[in-house]
């Protein structure tokens, strides 16, 4: 029965010597370059000087009552907690290091000490190789993702349209480079069936959010299906041909054209002739005042003697002013033999009398 009272005894002795002091968090995780504090607390006011060690190694000394002592290493310091009544001290790393993973440990000389444990992970980067992709409906499209320079190995997971892909769809490789840094590699098929974002995410446990990498599949349908092919070329060619015909109706169209054109038109000696013959028989009929017979064709003079005659009557005609001309006067028949010009009295203010000829 003594022996059993000594153990219960020495039971109690030992949570009260294990609930003197206490260190939070247990275990902690962050990036490289991020802050750490860990806090102990001593539950009994006699100690008198605390220790933090890094990897078994004191790297901070604390005193009840001169506060932190001067550190070797500038990149940890103390500072008093603010629930505490300087009992409770937390301490500060201010920048991590990768090695700074390991034990850290709150010792109370003489009293008791904890160990808590940090981890300190490295944040890499992503990237999908290669560019926006094009495909056709139904096409199988592969896409590659790379994360290098994470420690450790970064867990990937691939997304379409913010959609997680099943592992199963997918590989994963990984090597570890310099530093030990690691790459992972992996690689995904994606069946084209409407355009779509498709995007890789990496991540490790400190990270809160997952960094991520993304490219734009676009999607576009065959223009031509099997069906359509046996009326596409019958179309073609019914275009062809009707183009064809159209050429050629313009083209006899012009020739016709053409052709009327030239017939229609008098030779060279003829329009000479007429314009001359016309240009007479109106300069007459206009200055007498009487009425030219178109229809009407001399048999006396030639054309040269007509054109003289003409000429004649043209320059005359600048001297000549006409009030009133009969439509004829006297005509006589002409004869090759004699090329005078009939006579024509004409009755004038200035009281002269004026050769003129006209053709009824």
């Amino acid at each position: 029965m003594d022996i059993f009272y000594l153990f219960v005894l020495l039971l109690s002795c030992r949570i009260q010597v294990a609930g003197r002091m206490k260190l939070s968090p247990e275990t902690l995780t962050v990036l490289r370059g991020e802050e750490v504090r860990f806090t102990c607390s001593a539950s009994n006011s006699r100690w008198t000087v605390m220790v933090w060690l890094l990897n078994g190694t004191a790297v901070l000394t604390i005193a009840k009552d001169g506060g932190v002592l001067p550190s070797v290493n500038p990149n940890v310091t103390a500072e008093t907690s603010p629930v505490s009544h300087g009992d409770s001290w937390v301490f500060v790393l201010k920048f991590t290091e990768r090695h700074d993973q390991g034990p850290v440990t709150c010792d109370l000389q003489g009293i008791d000490r904890k160990t808590a444990s940090l981890f300190v992970q490295e944040k890499g980067s992503v990237k999908v190789v290669g560019e926006d992709k094009l495909a056709f409906k139904g096409q199988s499209v592969p896409f590659e993702c790379q994360a290098a320079g994470w420690y450790p190995p970064p867990t990937l997971q691939w997304q379409v349209n913010d959609k997680k892909v099943n592992q199963d769809e997918y590989n994963i490789s990984s090597e570890e480079s310099g530093k030990s840094l690691f790459t992972v590699t992996s690689n995904l098929s994606v069946t084209a069936v409407k355009s779509s974002h498709v995007a890789c995410l990496a991540s490790v446990s400190a990270l809160l959010t997952p960094l991520k990498s993304s490219v734009r599949l676009t999607v576009v349908a065959e223009v031509l299906q099997e069906e359509e092919d046996d009326c596409t070329l019958p179309l073609a060619l019914t275009a062809s041909l009707s183009a064809l015909l159209l050429l050629l109706l313009l083209c006899t169209c012009t020739v016709l054209w053409h052709r009327r054109r030239r017939q229609a038109k008098p030779s060279p000696q003829e329009a000479i002739r007429s314009d001359q013959s016309v240009s007479g028989r109106r300069s007459v009929a206009e200055q007498t005042g009487g009425n030219v017979n178109l229809g009407y064709s001399s048999e006396g003079p030639t054309d040269a003697v007509n054109n003289e005659l003409i000429g004649e009557t043209r320059r005359q005609e600048d001297f000549v002013i006409f009030h009133k001309v009969p439509d004829v006067v006297s005509s006589s028949s002409l004869s090759l033999h004699n090329m005078a010009p009939p006579q024509v009295c004409l009755s004038e203010e200035n009281s002269k009398n004026v050769r003129r000829i006209t053709t009824v």
